[in-house]
């Protein structure tokens, strides 16, 4: 069973198509990077694939639960990293983490136990009782992925979760998430307009104009052109499709 599945998606704002006819999908344990430039359509999708946003058409499904007639279920396996924070600043970083567990329903005593858990996993643990608005952006992005796992989801959604980091804190948060893919079998979905974050061994989607114009492994995909950066390009300033 693939962690997502996404067949003939399509959305449009108005007259405006946003998207048409996407699908892929994210085995278990695997890395996908979700490349396009800005108005792509990457965060449109992500509206939808955590229901931010109605599915107009087509169907999306995580461990095997549709977002249309399972979405309780389907969301239930989910973690998200949105490119805006949504911590609450003058909370703490516990604090936090105790205001999601409740969200999902966990028992006091077991969202305690994660969230020991995640903080050691983040190298947070001494910062637990800081106010989130102390943190620099690197630490801040883990706080969410810390907060994003403690319900236990089989897939991560991160949504250009590195903008505004250096880029020492945009290696380290990559590493630290394809750590989690190795560790735990987690699916990851990736969204990025940066190059430097998508691995030869990544399953690479490339998104333009609202479409898939090439997906499989970034080696592949950029072995035509001797190099993904000029495969990019190309098929980022065309129709083109491979």
């Amino acid at each position: 069973m693939n962690a997502l599945a996404v067949s003939g998606v399509g959305f449009a704002y108005g007259a405006r198509l946003a998207l048409q006819d996407v699908g892929f999908a994210v085995a278990p344990g695997s890395f996908a990077a979700l490349l396009g430039p800005n108005g792509a359509g990457k965060s449109t999708l992500i509206a939808l694939l955590t229901r931010l946003y109605d599915l107009q058409r087509g169907d999306i499904r995580v461990m095997g639960h549709s977002l249309r007639q399972q979405p309780r279920q389907a969301l239930a396996q989910l973690g998200v990293v949105f490119q805006q924070s949504t911590l609450d600043l003058d909370l703490s970083v516990e604090q936090n983490l105790r205001y999601h567990a409740a969200l999902h329903g966990l028992a006091k005593s077991l969202a305690g136990a994660r969230i020991d858990e995640e903080l050691a996993r983040q190298q947070l643990g001494e910062r637990r009782h800081d106010k989130v608005r102390d943190l620099n952006g690197g630490h801040r992005r883990r706080v969410e992925i810390a907060r994003a796992l403690l319900h236990r989801p089989r897939l991560l959604l991160l949504d250009e979760a590195s903008v505004g980091l250096d880029p020492a804190s945009r290696l380290a948060l990559n590493r630290h998430v394809r750590q989690l893919c190795r560790d735990d079998g987690l699916a990851v979905l990736w969204t990025t307009h940066l190059l430097d974050e998508v691995q030869a061994d990544d399953e690479l989607l490339i998104l333009n104009r609202g479409r898939l114009v090439a997906q499989g492994l970034a080696s592949r995909i950029g072995a035509d052109d001797a190099s993904l950066a000029a495969t990019f390009e190309r098929l980022t300033s065309s129709e083109a499709c491979i």
